[in-house]
């Protein structure tokens, strides 16, 4: 472990967080993500690495070079913090040590609240994903093409910035299911919401209105926050919990969430959805594709589609009557 500053922390800095990060081959970032998590009960975060294109006004994802996964710890229990990365560096040198992909040294930092967002802010380049859509942070400036949708974003401390392959996946499944004609005034659920990116998405490109459920109330906080900022309040809400929703059927299902959540959660998916409504999935791993498929189909919904970058998959899929 290097880069590590936890002797700074106080037990009583109750306003502070500890960082761990770790650089990983693209193709270890789930393995280290869910050695991350297993400390870090809010999530994990993944940056990929990227090249400044248009004066650093925009970005480019580079493949060919180590992302970042990124986990946060409460700081206020020095212990318990210190039991957490120990517990996390040895089962990163576990992984380590079988050699498959390149993985980096453990790093630790203190983030404390006030300077959370400018923390963050240098992780964040101006992205333009699929034809149309232009992920714009709050803080950088865009020359909009006269097609482009641009989503204002602050992500904050929940999750959805579209640099992570996932939430680029399923950005690109909506706008491609915009171009269709299928989200034209349609009423869509968005599970797991994060920062709101899909959600308001959704609605810039066309959608009546948008629903979103996180089970963390942080998320909902951003996805406010952010619909607030994209000009979309009356037709963006989010509410603290999971499925059920409470809601009449969608028209549209958005789920980025991880294999091991799809899979459990197939059944309540198809229940969100209307007969013959569309679900689009992201956060697959390949190798977990045929079971996540197979539990769409064991739940009555049938796979139409499929987007790829890199290791991850999307799938669309439709309810039958």
């Amino acid at each position: 472990m290097s880069g590590a500053d936890a002797g700074a922390l106080s037990s009583t800095d109750a306003g502070a967080w500890l960082e761990l990060s770790v650089e990983a081959d693209v193709e270890a970032v789930e393995a280290v993500s869910e050695i991350l998590g297993r400390a870090a009960h809010g999530g994990t975060s993944v940056e990929p690495a990227f090249e400044l294109v248009d004066e650093g006004l925009g970005a480019r994802v580079d493949t060919s070079r180590p992302a970042t996964v990124r986990a946060y710890l409460p700081a206020r229990d020095r212990a318990a913090a210190d039991r957490a990365v120990a517990e996390v560096a040895t089962a990163l040198g576990h992984l380590q040590a079988f050699g498959l992909r390149p993985i980096g040294e453990l790093r630790t930092r203190v983030v404390r609240e006030a300077d959370w967002a400018e923390a963050w802010k240098a992780y964040f380049p101006v992205m333009r994903i699929g034809r149309r859509l232009v992920i714009r942070p709050t803080w950088r400036r865009h020359r909009r093409a006269p097609d482009d949708v641009v989503l204002a974003l602050d992500p904050g401390m929940a999750f959805g910035t579209g640099l992570h392959p996932t939430t680029r996946l399923c950005l690109a499944a909506v706008e491609s299911l915009a171009d269709r004609g299928a989200v034209d005034g349609a009423r869509v659920l968005d599970v797991g919401c994060g920062s709101g990116i899909l959600a308001i998405a959704a609605v810039r490109l066309g959608a009546a209105s948008a629903f979103g459920v996180d089970t963390d109330p942080i998320a909902i906080e951003a996805t406010t926050a952010n619909a607030r900022r994209n000009s979309v309040m009356r037709r963006v809400r989010a509410r603290a919990g999971s499925l059920p929703s409470g809601q009449p059927p969608f028209d549209v299902v958005l789920a980025n969430l991880i294999a091991g959540v799809l899979v459990p959660l197939a059944p309540a998916l198809r229940e969100e959805m209307r007969p013959g409504g569309t679900l689009l999935a992201s956060g697959i791993f390949v190798d977990r594709e045929t079971e996540v498929a197979t539990a769409f189909a064991t739940a009555g919904l049938t796979v139409t589609g499929r987007t790829a970058e890199g290791d991850w998959v999307a799938l669309e899929a439709v309810r039958g009557a």
